[in-house]
């Protein structure tokens, strides 16, 4: 393993003062209101988000796990300035793509107690930070594992039916978009950190093992009558300002660039075997390509830095180590928002990314 040694001391240390990822492109412009139309006309009934912190509102908040980022700075350009739990400075991807589609301008957490029965009907997120399609990610700082999110599912639908009616619960389930975001958490918290996993098997074997649980995961969500599937794929980590700090260079980390690229490509292949197998549709967005494409012509975006982070020194913090820091002026110049997150604008950039292929592969 290439700088294990260095990764864990580096990365141990992070975690004693308490990660993960994400997703500008060039995505062609949208046109919410015909967006909305076609979201209607095929009865598009809501948006249910799974995945890790790229796509946490406050799931984490209630968890007893270091992985919070409901403090300041974060959330400083969230409606009001509050940190909901969001690990970045804004809003996320799936906020975006549920306003464009008229449902609302932030998705809640399904463990808000805040959350009411009625707004169930909009859609909500079962997503933990740190999590990932390995269980044993989730239990390394003890957040919510796949399996865990689909167990909240369950209590969804339970609810949903107490708010709406059988029928209607499950119309709605069937019509809904399902959003899976994570991955990232499964090398760089993982693979690459405990070396449980590093034993057991080489990068590429673990690669598969990976793919084995999504695909499992995807069938169970068809048995759960769920339909249609946008899953995002992994950015490219080794452009992570955490990581180039690590592996003590100013350019992406291409190892794990390659590694990145290899999960996104097996990804897609496994997509299309399930929409063969069980008729899901299927979409995916590609994180990897957005942010490199961002990264490689920051001009076209409006950003000018592109190698750290906003909050502290941009390099190294992240979750409890971003805590208090002072931030930039100017986040939305800035690709990343802490040493592992995306800013709120390339979640926008993300997100219409995303939105041009709900309307290419759902919509038209």
């Amino acid at each position: 393993m290439v700088g294990g040694r260095m990764i864990v001391e580096w990365l141990l240390f992070l975690m004693a003062m308490a990660m993960e990822p994400v997703l500008t492109g060039g995505a062609p412009a949208v046109d919410i209101s015909k967006m909305r139309q076609l979201a209607r006309k095929n009865n598009v009934t809501c948006i249910l988000v799974f995945g890790d912190s790229s796509v946490d509102p406050g799931n984490n908040n209630i968890l007893r796990t270091p992985m919070k980022g409901n403090f300041p700075p974060y959330g400083i350009n969230f409606f009001g300035g509050r940190p909901t739990g969001r690990f970045t400075n804004g809003r996320l991807a799936t906020d975006f793509i549920a306003e464009a589609l008229g449902y609302t301008k932030a998705i809640p957490a399904f463990l808000d107690p805040a959350v009411k029965k009625f707004d169930l009907r909009y859609g909500v997120s079962f997503a933990s930070a740190a999590s990932g399609y390995d269980d044993f990610t989730a239990n390394i700082s003890n957040v919510l594992s796949v399996r865990q999110q689909l167990d909240y599912f369950l209590h969804y639908k339970i609810h949903l039916r107490e708010a709406v009616g059988k029928k209607a619960a499950n119309e709605i389930i069937r019509n809904s978009i399902v959003v899976m975001s994570m991955g990232t958490n499964d090398f760089i918290q993982n693979y690459y950190l405990d070396p449980t996993r590093s034993k057991q098997y080489t990068i590429e074997q673990y690669l598969n093992f990976l793919i084995t649980r999504m695909s499992r995961t995807f069938q169970v969500m068809h048995k759960l009558g769920l339909r249609k599937l946008v899953t995002v794929g992994v950015p490219p980590v080794g452009c992570m300002p955490i990581v180039k700090t690590i592996m003590d260079t100013t350019s992406c980390y291409e190892e794990y660039n390659r590694v990145s690229s290899t999960f996104n490509s097996k990804i897609k292949h496994t997509l299309e075997a399930i929409m063969a197998s069980t008729g899901m549709k299927t979409a995916f967005v590609d994180a990897y390509g957005i942010i490199l494409n961002a990264i490689d012509n920051p001009k076209r975006y409006g950003i000018t830095e592109i190698s750290k982070g906003c909050c502290g020194t941009g390099t190294v913090e992240y979750g409890n180590s971003c805590k208090g820091m002072s931030t930039c002026k100017d986040p939305s110049k800035y690709v990343f928002w802490d040493a592992v997150h995306p800013t709120e604008k390339m979640y926008k950039i993300i997100a219409d990314e995303a939105i041009a292929s709900l309307t290419t592969y759902f919509l038209s």
